[in-house]
């Protein structure tokens, strides 16, 4: 297999993580292809690049703090056309009904290199190994101390 072929996948699924968490929207579309499909759980499926990148633009709000990472990847390339799985680790908190949800999933990619010679995620998905929610209130201890999308404290309060 060609190692620089494996490594701009890796890099290509990190960077839809990380532009997904970072709220990037442009450049978390343009890991996508035009027509990508992406089904996440047993509830949710989108059909192209502009309904994925929508529904994460207009439901990760900057009251939804996400942090998604994948390991173990089993890569397989086929000239243009490649596929993935990856072990997924995923925290959600949701700061308006303080609310953290925690799970693990597989990913199940499909990735295409484009006309542009750049590789981009033609399907994405997962299904939960399992999913924990609870709420912040059950935890007296817990506390945010930073969210980067939170507006500033004024002077002399306590962050949220």
């Amino acid at each position: 297999m060609d190692l620089e072929t494996l490594e701009e996948l890796r890099r290509l699924k990190y960077r839809y993580l990380r532009t997904l968490d970072c709220k990037a929207w442009d450049a978390f579309a343009d890991t996508l292809t035009e027509d990508a499909t992406a089904e996440y759980g047993d509830r949710l499926r989108f059909a192209g690049r502009d309904a994925i990148a929508e529904y994460m633009r207009t439901t990760l709000t900057p009251a939804i703090i996400t942090v998604h990472q994948v390991h173990h990847p089993e890569i397989g390339v086929d000239g243009d056309h490649a596929t993935g799985t990856w072990a997924l680790d995923d925290t959600v908190i949701v700061t308006e009904h303080r609310m953290v949800l925690r799970g693990a999933a597989y990913y199940e990619d499909r990735y295409t290199r484009c006309a542009d010679g750049a590789w981009r995620i033609a399907h994405t998905g997962y299904r939960r190994l399992y999913e924990v929610m609870f709420s912040v209130d059950d935890v007296p201890s817990w506390a945010l101390t930073a969210n980067r999308w939170a507006e500033p404290a004024a002077p002399g309060t306590t962050p949220s």
